[in-house]
């Protein structure tokens, strides 16, 4: 036996292997260890190798489930090994065979998923600095491909994707790059080869090339998708049927957002890394598991395609209309997660429970034809078309499946009593043989008339009739005698022996029979796989439409007006997430921004509001392009290309960078990739370094992003000097957030209104915050000599120079050497050898007024 696990163990020397033994999976030796470390399970040994005891730990296989998602969610990779001889008739070890391998991005078992999540295996792989991806969620059948031209689109889209594996070429570039991320497996490069790839994907799509799908151009996301595809299927150990089709992701249809945008915005994950009080979080009511996963899909990859847009708002507002979401959400509820339950179905691993769901989902789809055969929003009608309706299968599923069935098949009792004869009679036998034998004793009793005859039963000769010795000699001509007592003789019948076949295996035949059946049903569900995923994708996105609308009506939300013009307008803006969680009224705000007012300086105190402001302004735009209503009283948007953001202050101790230098970084991509038509937010640039140098890079920066990039942005400072910018760039208006001081306290008031701020109230919000009253009071002098000082030297006249003169300290730069003065340029223009007497008189009379 060990022979047989140390050779299978040998195909898979990185994964635990789970080796079937009776009622438990063993694991042996360096895996045991590491199991029993993972599942706080007991370590013990077992046998000996080399003299030295095996180490071994078990658990039961029909509690593994929760065992293996510990080992997932841990990272490790489970080989399970099941026995598929039989005990019976085989000679030595019983047959073993790898079934499956359970990897973080293969997952498909309904308990050992995230049903708020998708599930992505990814693969990638690179050439001269480009990127090719592949992207599969076997749990929902979903495959893509895209190509990114750098390595910060390929972060980006990692952070979007947010994948539990990825495969990558060994040796390649991507190494250093990936290096720390979770579930990275490196993969031998011949694994991308295109050629392969391209005959993978044609035989799992069933064509003759893959011109159909577009993608033929796309060579390095190819080459990924074929060892995606690979190892795949290696895993499965299926063709993988209910991935049917390739979806073409071009980073040109997407508003695009980078990771600190994602990370800024709180999407569906706060700063601190829960999903509490994220836009998700208000958002999300869907009725399906599925309709909640694309609904995150759309928040992370909102669209520019204006058509797409503005067809999902006139659903919603048709859905808004009277309260059809209303109606539209109580079938929903039935449904479930219909996406999953048939990528399971597909790969034959559904359990009894899904195929109750599924009968339920079935039974709810004409009703949700007939509640929208009235719409007049195309995209509904859309939808309405591809939810069809599947009267045979839901009629056979009625039929065949119990309410509330077991968890396994193998426990039995899940077909139901009527759908198959066999199976029923085999079941009669099973639980009826008590009254059976009753009525077999009457009957031979009379036939007989031996009162004291009786019918029984015992483990070594099976069923009997017993009679007394004195009895025996009248028995009739079919009574075979069976087993000779002291005082009694026991006889077998025809019919007896019949049943006693059928009763010995009725059990175990009617679990072979309901697994057969149950089997059949899966083959009979899997013959209509295409036409159920396309119903299962239109409910989960009308699910997601009429979510959108139920938020938009309970949370006072209006449709945003979208123009192909660059403007941002918002009347009566609010935060949808601040707003969620506030007691009291949320102040809203106008916001103004065309092609004449690009830039907006916000001034004001901390905790004013400013961030507030700020993210709101992104998170509306962002929802105006997912086709969502906006929480604003009107608003006018036009499609924007980008979103980025530089707020808060982080260090990345691990890649050595500090708060600055992540800082300049995120204002460096900002930089390089905005454009006209992204909307920027930068708060407190420059803040992590000193006065001078963080004042000059938050004043260029600004100036650049005004003068040069001409984005739409909102640039937050405490930088007063930065107020005097739109005297100097046009298209930029200082703003600001008010705030009264009454009794030393301060009120923030969350308006904003035109022109810079007065003051920053610093020492009020650091007493708000329980800094002690005698450092408050200490600060508070301090701030007046500052100011003081500050006068004096604005009216201070400037002082001659004379040899007794020294100059005020410096900040010295390490990296940039001294701007030249206009007399050095000069200077390195002439030839002194080619001056004349009079030539050099002047050119001194004109480098001393050049000094002057």
């Amino acid at each position: 036996m060990m022979q047989q696990y140390l050779r299978i163990k040998a195909e898979h020397p990185d994964q635990l292997l789970f080796y079937r033994m009776g009622d438990f999976y063993e694991l042996f030796y360096d895996d045991a260890k590491r199991a029993a470390k993972l599942l706080d399970i007991s370590l013990t040994a077992r046998g000996k190798s080399a003299g030295e005891p095996i180490p071994m730990a078990g658990i039961p296989y029909h509690s593994a489930e929760g065992y293996i998602a510990k080992i997932v969610r841990a990272g490790e990779s489970v080989v399970i090994c099941e026995q598929i001889g039989d005990p019976a008739t085989s000679k030595g070890p019983v047959e073993r065979q790898v079934v499956r391998i359970v990897t973080p991005g293969t997952l498909s078992d309904e308990a050992l998923l995230d049903e708020t999540r998708d599930n992505l295996l990814a693969a990638i792989d690179t050439d001269e600095g480009r990127f090719g991806m592949a992207l599969v969620d076997i749990s929902a059948g979903r495959f893509s491909l895209l190509e990114v031209e750098s390595e910060d689109g390929l972060l980006a889209e990692l952070e979007r994707l947010r994948p539990a594996e990825l495969l990558y070429p060994e040796h390649s570039a991507l190494s250093s790059l990936l290096a720390g991320r979770r579930g990275i497996r490196p993969q031998a490069p011949w694994h991308f080869e295109q050629d392969t790839a391209e005959r993978l994907l044609c035989q799992q799509f069933n064509t003759q090339d893959l011109t159909g799908f577009g993608c033929a151009h796309l060579k390095l996301a190819i080459g990924a998708a074929g060892c995606l595809l690979q190892y795949a299927r290696d895993t499965q150990r299926s063709a993988l049927p209910h991935i049917r089709r390739i979806q073409i992701e071009q980073r040109s249809d997407a508003v695009l957002l980078d990771a600190s945008t994602r990370r800024n915005l709180e999407l569906d994950q706060n700063l601190s890394g829960g999903q509490e009080n994220t836009l998700a979080s208000v958002l999300d009511k869907t009725r399906t598991p599925m309709g909640g996963r694309m609904l995150r899909r759309w928040l992370h990859r909102p669209l520019r395609d204006r058509d797409t847009l503005i067809a999902r708002q006139h659903a919603i507002n048709w859905l808004r209309d009277g309260f059809k979401f209303e109606e539209i959400a109580q079938p929903l509820k039935q449904v479930g997660d219909m996406e999953r339950i048939l990528s399971r179905v597909a790969l034959r691993s559904a359990r009894p429970r899904d195929l109750e769901r599924l009968k339920h989902a079935l039974s709810c789809l004409p009703e949700l034809q007939q509640l929208l055969a009235d719409t007049d929003a195309p995209l509904l009608q859309t939808l309405a078309v591809s939810i069809s309706s599947f009267p045979a299968l839901s009629e056979l599923l009625e039929r065949a499946v119990i309410e509330s069935p077991p968890m396994l098949i193998r426990d039995g009792g899940v077909i139901a009593e009527g759908y198959d004869a066999e199976l029923d009679e085999l079941r009669g036998i099973s639980e009826n043989a008590g009254a059976y034998l009753l009525e077999l004793e009457s009957r031979e009793r009379n036939r007989t008339g031996i009162s004291t005859l009786k019918v029984g039963y015992n483990r070594v000769h099976g069923y009997y009739i017993e009679v007394s010795k004195a009895q025996a000699v009248d028995m009739p001509a079919e009574y075979q005698r069976r087993q000779t007592l002291k005082n009694a003789e026991r006889y077998i019948t025809p019919e007896l022996k019949t049943f006693e076949d059928k009763a010995l295996s009725a059990k175990g035949r009617a679990l072979a029979r309901e697994k057969q059946l149950y089997d059949e049903l899966l083959e009979t569900l899997a013959a209509e796989l295409f036409s159920l995923q396309e119903s299962a994708t239109a409910l989960a996105e009308l699910d997601v439409l009429q979510n959108l609308a139920e938020r938009a009506e309970t949370l006072d939300y209006r449709a945003p007006v979208l123009v192909d013009h660059p403007c941002i307008e918002i009347e009566g803006g609010r935060h949808p997430v601040v707003e969620a969680v506030m007691d009291s009224p949320f102040v809203a705000n106008n916001l103004q921004m065309d092609p004449q007012r690009r830039m907006l300086v916000i001034t004001g105190p901390n905790m004013g509001g400013k961030s507030t402001y700020m993210r709101q302004a992104a998170l509306i735009t962002l929802m105006a392009h997912i086709g969502s209503h906006v929480p604003a009283t009107s608003s006018t948007i036009g499609i924007v290309d980008r979103i980025f953001t530089r707020m808060g202050s982080s260090d990345d101790l691990a890649g050595g960078r500090s708060t600055f230098m992540v800082e300049m970084t995120e204002t460096a991509n900002i930089l390089h990739n905005a454009s006209e038509r992204s909307l920027v937010l930068m708060d407190e640039v420059g803040r992590g370094t000193s006065t001078f140098d963080g004042l000059s890079l938050a004043w260029s920066c600004a100036e650049f992003l005004a003068r040069e990039i001409k984005a739409f942005t909102l640039f937050a400072t405490h930088y007063f000097e930065l107020t005097a910018l739109p005297e100097q760039c046009q298209g930029v208006e200082n703003v600001h957030l008010t705030a009264v001081e009454h009794n030393d306290h301060i009120v923030f008031l969350h308006e904003v209104q035109q022109g810079p701020a007065s003051q920053s109230y610093g020492l009020q919000v650091a007493k708000l915050a329980g800094v002690p009253d005698h450092v408050i009071r200490e600060a508070r002098e301090k701030l007046v000599q500052l100011e003081q000082d500050a006068r004096a030297e604005e009216f201070r006249p400037a002082p001659t120079r004379s040899a007794a003169t020294e100059p005020g300290p410096v900040q010295n730069d390490l990296f940039i050497a001294p701007v030249p003065s206009e007399a050095e340029k000069r200077l390195e223009t002439v030839d002194p050898d080619e001056l004349t007497p009079r030539a050099a008189l002047d050119l001194i009379y004109e480098l001393k007024k050049m000094m002057r």
